[in-house]
């Protein structure tokens, strides 16, 4: 839920990581080598020095040695957008900040962007207003016509969300659903978070193992968004499925993201219909965010159906990807960090919630839900972290990168839960700032806090080498996560 990922997953993705047959799969968006194009700004071997070892000087004698030696040769430039890159992405991008901060590169769609990759640079990217958030701006060839959104969102008439518009009309439509999220209106839906919590976990807990992506992760997000949307329950389940397939990425059929789509797009709208024909003439408390949307546009907000359906739309997409990848994450990162994960136990088990919140952070930093911020197009000449960017230029931020600063954050590859000084960019900065992270950072609380009341043993059930990571350009997320426990009746 945010005007980064969405939330949610970017079409211009990598393959899937998990190939069949240990092959790349095939894909629209795959390289057709399979290897990361040779970068401008990978810097070449320096020549090397001629040698006077074997002239004689004028004098007779030995020339004196060079005092001043050549600098040494970088080591080779890391491939990007690899199976390798896909399960850890932090080598890469370490060698990217010290040698190419801001590295222009083609990317498996086959587009051509900048990657900012420093904490100092991408805090400044992400609030530059020069960087519209509008493809309009995208001085795109033919061939890159449509792969820098959401597939499927254009012909579905869905373009007119927050992770597609600038100011003016960006700030009309973020201050009609900012009411949502509040942090009063989050805490008046706490109880439902843990309701869901409790009721995903019963489900499992009997028998001992299970998949916490597909089994607690994925559905949590999506009911949630689902009630405070005002989805009705019998159609939540069809959510789930088109959710599903949006973030199966190159694992699902050709298209399917695009009908997927579709679907939604349709839902949505007959869904409007039906609550603007049923809408009470005076809001209800905790009036449901559609019946919200349409009131405003009853009342002279100038929100049309299409905005309607967008803004449903994005606010379901991008509230349950992200969510499902900091849950995800975390719950890895905590089960092999096995020290930091009994320490926030022993602190839940004391009644103190201090850790939960910071340690929830520094898992949004160490390994966030969210690798690259969403599109942003230069309107005009720029200049970023000494690289001259074109009117035109796509520019993603690395957020997974500058999150791991050593300028700016101590011991960046290392966790810690009670990290204070954690002023990370994981869900975004400026006026984008991702819209839903109270909600976030409220499913993620009761989801991790929950998981290792009520099953305390909880340990991985695969060797961390067999998981596998989902494709994808803007998200980051694990496709599975076995685990087991002692069966809790």
């Amino acid at each position: 839920m945010t005007d980064q990922p969405t939330a949610a997953s970017d079409p211009t993705a990598a393959p899937d990581p998990t190939p069949a047959s240990g092959q790349a799969p095939a894909s629209e968006t795959a390289p057709a080598s399979g290897q990361a194009p040779a970068s401008e700004t990978a810097p070449a071997s320096d020549p090397a020095p001629a040698s006077a070892s074997g002239a004689a000087s004028a004098s007779g004698q030995a020339p004196a040695s060079d005092p001043t030696p050549a600098p040494p040769t970088p080591p080779p430039a890391p491939e990007l957008f690899t199976w390798e890159f896909a399960t850890d992405p932090y080598p890469a991008y370490a060698w990217l900040r010290e040698h190419a901060p801001v590295h222009r590169t083609r990317l498996p769609s086959g587009v051509e962007a900048w990657l900012v990759t420093r904490y100092a640079d991408a805090k400044q990217a992400l609030a530059d207003q020069r960087l519209s958030k509008n493809p309009a701006h995208h001085d795109e060839p033919e061939h890159a016509k449509g792969k820098t959104g959401i597939p499927g969102e254009r012909k579905a008439e869905l373009m007119t969300h927050l992770l597609n518009i600038d100011p003016p009309d960006h700030t009309r439509l973020r201050r009609l659903v900012s009411k949502a999220f509040t942090p009063r209106r989050v805490a008046e839906f706490a109880p439902r978070v843990q309701e869901l919590t409790d009721r995903l976990i019963d489900r499992f807990a009997a028998t001992g193992s299970a998949d916490l992506i597909h089994d607690f992760a994925f559905p949590l997000p999506i009911y949630a968004i689902c009630d405070l949307l005002g989805v009705p329950r019998e159609d939540q389940d069809d959510f789930r499925d088109w959710a599903g397939m949006m973030i199966r990425h190159g694992g699902g059929p050709r298209g399917g993201v695009a009908r997927s789509v579709k679907k939604m797009r349709g839902y949505l709208a007959e869904l409007i219909h039906r609550k603007r024909e049923a809408l009470p003439d005076e809001p209800t408390p905790g009036e449901d965010l559609i019946s919200g949307l349409i009131r405003a546009s009853d009342h002279g907000e100038h929100l049309t159906e299409n905005e309607a359906a967008a803004m449903a739309f994005i606010l379901l997409f991008a509230g349950f990807e992200t969510t499902v990848n900091l849950i995800g994450n975390g719950t890895y990162a905590l089960l092999t960090h096995p020290e930091q994960r009994e320490r926030l136990q022993r602190s839940l088990a004391e009644g103190r919630s201090d850790l939960l919140e910071t340690g929830v952070e520094e898992l949004l930093r160490y390994d966030g839900p969210v690798e690259l911020a969403t599109w942003r197009f230069a309107t005009e000449p720029l200049t970023i972290g000494g690289r001259d960017i074109a009117a035109g230029d796509p520019v993603l931020v690395v957020l997974a990168s500058a999150d791991r600063d050593p300028e700016r954050f101590a011991d960046p590859d290392v966790l810690d839960l009670s990290r204070r000084d954690n002023q990370h960019l994981g869900y975004g900065h400026g006026i984008h700032y991702c819209l839903g992270a109270p909600l976030a950072r409220l499913e993620g609380q009761t989801a991790l806090a929950t998981l290792l009341t009520r099953l305390p043993d909880l340990q991985l059930a695969v060797d961390s080498a067999d998981l596998r990571w989902r494709g994808g350009l803007i998200m980051r997320g694990l496709r599975t996560l076995p685990v087991e426990f002692t069966p809790v009746r």
